[in-house]
């Protein structure tokens, strides 16, 4: 039997440095001949790596990927600050960095890890009043976002350089979707009294797919195909519970089944191994989040 959700599913990029994700997603559209194309989580263009995207039905599984703890490794130089709060954009203030120690880095970073208020980079995807952030700055607006709650649950040294009055720290960094580096960067720079902005941005995990599950643009033009379908995409970002036929002919139309004791999303799957929907608890209802297989395809 043919499956209709055989072009669904997503796939891993690893995105270069100067294109934006939205560049990427154009490409991925010409080489699946589809325009069903949608990414989770934008990268910078001077970003490179993880970029999950969602191909045909897998685009509406992104919106519950949103949720995901992300990774990245990155340069912060102290000793100024620019508008964007990266290497791309103009200095604004700054101080050298020759003085600062290597105890008042770590105790900067321990304030800016765990549960924190983050405002975000006002060089940023957020909209406001419709129109994106960074194309606020870029026409000449001043833009403040409020500040929201973010987790950064590892914010590591890994090497460190000093050249006449900067100091590059190479860091590694995981923390919850919506956090910004870049702000990161520019809010240590400010517990240092120096200012700081990036210099480099590699994202190397989004939830449970990494580096070694990404491929190149260059690979996918030449050998488009998916890096996992869409119940291999259900099944790697939730645990399992198994379902009857007759269980999954219901959630496939939406339907609710009897509670079972289940805490959190799982993925439900049928006898015949297809991931039909995300489930959840909610009163006396296991009911569906997302119907990865509705009745009517």
């Amino acid at each position: 039997m043919t499956d209709a959700l055989a072009s669904s599913g997503l796939l891993i990029v690893d995105k270069p440095a100067g294109l934006t994700s939205h560049d990427v997603v154009g490409r991925v559209r010409r080489y699946f001949h589809t325009k069903k194309v949608g990414h989770a989580g934008t990268l910078d263009p001077m970003a490179t790596g993880v970029l999950v995207l969602g191909i045909e039905r897998g685009t509406k599984f992104l919106a519950h990927l949103v949720a995901s703890t992300k990774s990245y490794d990155a340069t912060i130089r102290l000793g100024f600050a620019t508008h964007t709060d990266d290497a791309e954009g103009e200095k604004t203030w700054g101080h050298s960095a020759d003085e600062v120690a290597d105890a008042a880095v770590a105790a900067a970073i321990a304030r800016l890890t765990g549960d924190i208020m983050q405002r975000p980079a006002a060089v940023s995807a957020i909209k406001i009043d419709g129109r994106r952030a960074h194309e606020r700055v870029r026409s000449g607006e001043e833009v403040e976002i409020p500040a929201r709650p973010v987790t950064v649950s590892a914010f590591d040294v890994l090497d460190s350089r000093r050249t006449e009055g900067f100091l590059d720290l190479d860091v590694s960094v995981r923390c919850s979707s919506g956090t910004y580096i870049r702000s990161l960067a520019r809010d240590l720079g400010e517990n240092l009294g120096v200012g700081g902005h990036l210099t480099a941005l590699r994202r190397t995990t989004v939830g449970p797919f990494g580096l070694e599950n990404a491929r190149t643009l260059k690979e996918l033009e030449a050998n488009p195909h998916l890096s996992l379908s869409l119940d291999e995409a259900l099944t790697s970002c939730y645990p399992v519970v198994d379902v009857t036929a007759e269980e999954a002919a219901a959630l496939a139309m939406g339907k609710w089944l009897e509670p079972r004791g289940l805490k959190g999303i799982h993925a439900a799957v049928s006898p015949d191994g297809r991931a039909v929907a995300l489930i959840q608890e909610k009163g006396k209802r296991l009911a569906t989040v997302f119907v990865a297989r509705p009745s009517t395809l």
